[in-house]
């Protein structure tokens, strides 16, 4: 039973410390290497990328990548805290328990950092676009009237919701992922479908963090809770619409302020 009451406290600890990192990334001299930009150009970051071979690469995926996750950890694994609390219970009398709860959050985490990768391959192309083509450089509005426009959309669609429903049932998901043989191949693909459903239902809100900055930890408190409460409070699934609708007039707002000018 002391381990059930823990476990609460134990998971917002270490959400917690995932958000104090973000936190204190931002405050630091390097917290412009959580946002996109130039600065392996500079620095210590340009030296090491200069003195390791393929370091331009390297070192810019490898702090990405860090800061992605850190980012998920804070952002995305509360919003799941039903499903881990409720798997917890049902595997609390186990001796491999710890390890059943660690590859549950590997399945989730692998299953959003794949939609980072996917995320940051479609930032960075448009960083190459902007650079090749003056009208896109001067008019970089566009990319975030863009961002917010799909983002709204997609709150009204068929998948949102059907995704939506997925995280808001976690009691269904694990009866149909949980199985008795192979229990640490269950646990991880729990974890991953579930991400998986997870990405669906938020990923275009993520997406606004390309749009105010991914180095910025009070868009992400907001994102997060906004998340939060759609996948868990009961009348959650009733703020997407409205959320859709603010988004595409912010994107409507955006373009005539700026095509006015």
């Amino acid at each position: 039973m002391g381990t059930r009451r823990l476990f609460v406290p134990v998971f917002v600890m270490l959400s917690g410390t995932a958000w104090l990192a973000l936190w204190l990334w931002e405050q630091s001299p390097y917290g412009r290497y959580l946002d996109h930009g130039r600065w392996t150009d500079i620095g210590i970051a340009g030296a090491i990328c200069r003195a390791v071979p393929a370091g331009n690469l390297a070192l810019p995926a490898l702090i990405y990548a860090g800061g992605w996750m850190l980012m998920i950890a804070a952002m995305m694994l509360p919003t799941s805290l039903p499903l881990f609390r409720r798997f917890h219970r049902l595997t609390h009398a186990r001796p491999d328990r710890a390890w059943l709860i660690a590859l549950l959050t590997a399945g989730y985490l692998l299953a959003w950092a794949g939609f980072g990768v996917v995320a940051h391959l479609l930032d960075a192309a448009v960083h190459v676009a902007a650079q090749q083509w003056s009208w896109l450089l001067a008019n970089g509005w566009v990319f975030g009237a863009a961002v917010l426009a799909v983002a709204g959309l997609f709150q009204f669609s068929r998948l949102k919701y059907r995704c939506l429903d997925k995280c808001r049932t976690p009691v269904g998901f694990i009866v149909r992922h949980w199985r008795g043989p192979g229990p640490w191949r269950s646990a991880f693909g729990l974890g991953f479908y579930h991400g998986l459903f997870c990405v669906g239902c938020c990923w275009a809100v993520m997406l606004l963090m390309f749009v105010v900055g991914t180095a910025n930890v009070g868009w992400m408190l907001a994102l997060g809770a906004v998340m939060a409460i759609e996948k868990n409070a009961r009348w959650g699934n009733r703020l997407s619409r409205p959320l859709g609708g603010a988004l595409v007039a912010l994107a409507g707002l955006v373009a005539g302020a700026n095509l006015l000018l």
